[in-house]
């Protein structure tokens, strides 16, 4: 059952690096801010996840797995509200999206 643990524990943290690589790519390929702030928001997220559900997995059962929850849940709760301002923000300031017009009826 310990390989089992540790079979699983490697492909989430493995699954998570691959996500952070991929969201770092995102950031420099994309054009403009708001599909830069999704590829990094986003692939935060879950690539935090994967990693740290992958750390629980290895700690086992004890303080260091509850530490590990509570961090997991405040990146679950206070990434996407980050993302959210971050973005309602740089509307707010006039950025617009790349390839829109002045007519384009985002909002």
């Amino acid at each position: 059952m310990a390989l089992f643990i540790d079979i699983i524990s490697g492909v989430c943290l493995l699954i998570g690096s691959f996500l952070i690589f991929s969201g770092a790519l995102g950031v420099l390929r994309f054009p403009d801010f708001y599909t830069r702030m999704h590829a990094a928001g986003v692939t935060e997220t879950l690539a935090a996840s994967l990693i740290l559900i992958g750390l629980m997995l290895i700690a086992g059962w004890g303080l260091v797995l509850a530490k590990l929850i509570l961090i997991l849940l405040f990146i679950l709760l206070t990434s996407p509200t980050a993302s959210h301002a971050l973005g309602k923000a740089a509307w707010k300031a006039g950025l617009k999206p790349a390839g829109t017009t002045e007519n384009s009826d985002h909002r």
